[in-house]
């Protein structure tokens, strides 16, 4: 449902991206990690379309919702508006109201519908968000480190959240982590980008074995994944 060919991404003289080449399947959930300003967050605006100045090629079948790194809630916007935002016409329209209310309920928010975000916790900012990138009915999801900056338990909870969407809805998803573990907990496949310019040092595909993602299955995993070239 996708195709990416990145044959070059530069800012002004400096190449970020280069030689970039994969294939995103149905319902495949990709982890893209790297570490920190490896151009992963780059790779997420090119495909998300938020930024056409590269050369090369994307594909995608169907919308595209995306979570940024921060909620990105407007204050003056009850919850239930900043989600029907992403609706095409007035958020204040009465299917663009009962679809968001929809996607509340499916982050556990419903009774929030009328909060404002200055009123919401990290981590519920966070659900809004993902419910904001849910109410589009999308195809590919995009998760730009949406954990980020929250307290472990927080996290753990939004984790599971993510995943038994992914069950329910069986959309691709695309995430950038700097976590590979939480990649391991997430995801079925792996790509890790380096060097300046960053290009694809490793890209794992696994499953998951009988006894589970246990903390050996991961070790393994890990293993393989930074022995790949």
């Amino acid at each position: 449902m996708m195709r990416v060919t990145i044959d070059a991404k530069n800012f002004a003289d400096r190449q970020v991206l280069r030689g970039i080449d994969f294939a995103l399947g149905d319902g495949e959930v990709l982890a893209v990690v790297g570490r920190s300003g490896a151009g992963k967050t780059t790779l997420l605006r090119l495909i998300a379309g938020l930024d056409r100045a590269f050369a090369g090629r994307i594909d995608v079948e169907g919308p595209i919702g995306m979570v940024f790194q921060e909620p990105r809630l407007l204050p003056w916007r009850r919850t239930i508006e900043n989600v029907a935002l992403a609706l095409p016409g007035s958020p204040r329209l009465p299917d663009n109201v009962r679809r968001a209310a929809d996607a509340l309920a499916q982050v556990g928010l419903a009774g929030e519908a009328d909060t404002f975000p200055r009123a919401l916790s990290g981590g519920m900012a966070r659900r809004v968000a993902l419910a904001r990138a849910l109410v589009i009915r999308p195809r590919l999801m995009l998760l730009d480190e949406p954990f980020a900056s929250l307290d472990e338990a927080t996290a753990d909870q939004l984790r599971q959240m993510v995943a038994e969407l992914w069950q329910q809805h069986r959309v691709s998803v695309v995430l950038v982590t700097h976590d590979v573990k939480e990649a391991l907990t997430l995801a079925d496949r792996i790509i890790r980008i380096e060097g300046q310019p960053a290009t694809i040092a490793a890209d794992v595909t696994f499953g998951t074995p009988p006894g589970g993602r246990n903390e050996l299955w991961r070790r393994e995993t890990l293993s393989r994944l930074v022995g790949t070239s």
